[in-house]
C-alpha cells in the first residue's frame, strides 16, 4: 500500500511517499516539497500549490494519503492563509483518494516517539531510523510529510478514527 503524507503550508507544502508492505516493513519511496513564491498573489499561489499537489499525487497515486491537522500558539492572523493553503491540499487531495485521513501535530508526535511533545530533532531521527535513510530528510517540511506518512501507517489498523466521514 503506497501512503502519502502531507504538511501542508502556503509557503512549503511537504510530502512524503512510503509503501507499506503486507508484513509491516515501511519503504521510503520518495520525500519533498511543493514550494510557492512569496512575491506572488495569494489567489495565484493556491494555485500553484493544487498544481503541485496535483503532481505529487500523479507521480505516487497513494492508496491513502494522512495530512497533518493546523496548529496555532502565537498569532492567528498568520495562521489564516496557511488554513486556506491546507484547505486546498484536502480538497484536491479528497478529489484524487477517497481513503484521506488527519493527524494532529500531537499525534504524530506520540505515534512516533512515545511523546507528544517530542521537538523537530527528534522526529527527523526516528523517521531517519525507521525508513532507514542514509541521511536525515531535507527540508524539515519533507521529513514533517514523511512523519506523517509513517504515523498513519503505525495507525492505520484505527484509521476509522481519523478518516474523513
Amino acid at each position: 500500500m503506497t501512503i502519502l503524507g502531507i504538511d501542508p503550508g502556503l509557503g512549503i507544502t511537504g510530502y512524503g511517499a512510503i509503501e507499506k508492505l503486507n508484513n509491516g516493513d515501511l519503504i521510503p519511496i520518495d520525500y519533498g516539497v511543493v514550494e510557492t513564491p512569496v512575491g506572488e498573489a495569494f489567489p495565484q499561489r493556491l494555485l500553484l500549490l493544487e498544481k503541485g499537489i496535483n503532481t505529487v499525487l500523479e507521480k505516487f497515486k497513494p492508496d491513502e494519503i494522512a495530512v497533518e491537522e493546523l496548529f496555532f500558539v502565537k498569532n492567528i492572523t498568520t495562521g489564516i492563509p496557511v488554513a486556506h493553503a491546507r484547505g486546498v491540499t484536502l480538497l484536491t487531495c479528497l478529489k484524487y483518494c477517497p481513503k484521506l485521513f488527519e493527524y494532529t501535530p500531537g499525534q504524530v508526535k506520540q505515534a512516533l516517539t512515545g511523546y507528544g511533545n517530542a521537538d523537530k530533532g527528534q522526529i527527523i531521527r526516528v523517521v531517519t531510523s525507521v525508513l532507514r535513510l542514509k541521511n536525515k530528510p531535507r527540508p524539515d517540511d519533507a521529513a514533517d510529510g514523511l512523519a506523517v506518512a509513517v504515523c498513519h501507517a503505525n495507525t492505520s489498523r484505527f484509521s476509522g478514527e481519523f478518516g474523513i466521514k
